[in-house]
């Protein structure tokens, strides 16, 4: 079944219902459209998320079950904990967003592509300047060496990604994220055995989205994004 496409200045047209995502490639519900902030609103407080590649048109997934975590469930092995208390580490809050995502869009081991692309950056960083995003930073001495970076809505945490250069620097950025009291959801999207070994597990979709609804702030969320997309319309 194709999925619909949208022409890249359609701000009007809504997100398809997320029950209609494809079941292969599992969560893949459009393709097209834009990285404006109204644009990247509406599809947060939907569940869904743009994942693409350069060079590619932009795709938005909703994938089915979602990786989370609860923030009280967060696993911190005996070694972490060392990593933790041994103080070798600086975490500050918001204060180098824009690196922390060129950060995890560098190149890793076997991989040569990213999707965090410089029009990623662009409009994640914007939604950073309305307070809806937010990084944690790691760092050693002056060397920036792990964070993560995500959209919040509410007291939901939608994580984007995270990286590392020294050891446990990201698992170090993410207790500190779920211990921080702020969040009664960490949205990790898509599970992997890094986040299945902090304690990461899988729920559905539709439980998913029923916690986006009680959690998510989503009225705040709405008037902005209408907000957003009546100033784009009369500059």
């Amino acid at each position: 079944m194709p999925i619909p496409f949208l022409a890249p200045d359609d701000e009007v047209t809504d997100f398809p219902d997320v029950s209609t995502a494809l079941r292969e490639p599992d969560g893949l519900l459009m393709a097209g459209g834009n990285l404006s902030p109204g644009r990247l609103l509406s599809a947060y407080r939907s569940g869904i998320f743009p994942w693409y590649e350069e060079g590619e048109p932009i795709l938005w997934w909703s994938p089915d079950p979602r990786c989370i975590i609860w923030p009280e469930n967060i696993r911190i092995t005996r070694s972490l904990k060392k990593t933790i208390r041994s103080g070798k580490y600086e975490i500050t809050d918001n204060l180098a967003y824009r690196e922390v995502m060129r950060q995890c869009g560098a190149p890793r081991a076997h991989s040569s592509g990213t999707w965090v692309t410089d029009a990623m950056v662009e409009a994640y960083c914007r939604l950073h300047d309305y307070g809806f995003a937010r990084s944690l930073e790691v760092w050693m001495g002056p060397r920036l060496v792990g964070g993560l970076y995500g959209i919040q809505l509410g007291s939901v945490f939608i994580g984007e990604s995270m990286f590392s250069r020294e050891r446990d620097a990201s698992k170090v950025a993410l207790v500190h994220l779920a211990q921080s009291g702020k969040y009664d959801l960490i949205d990790c999207q898509l599970e992997n055995p890094h986040l299945n070994s902090m304690g990461a597990q899988t729920i559905s979709r539709d439980q998913y989205t029923n916690y986006l609804q009680r959690w998510g702030d989503l009225e705040n969320a709405n008037f902005t994004t209408r907000h957003l997309r009546k100033a784009k319309s009369s500059a």
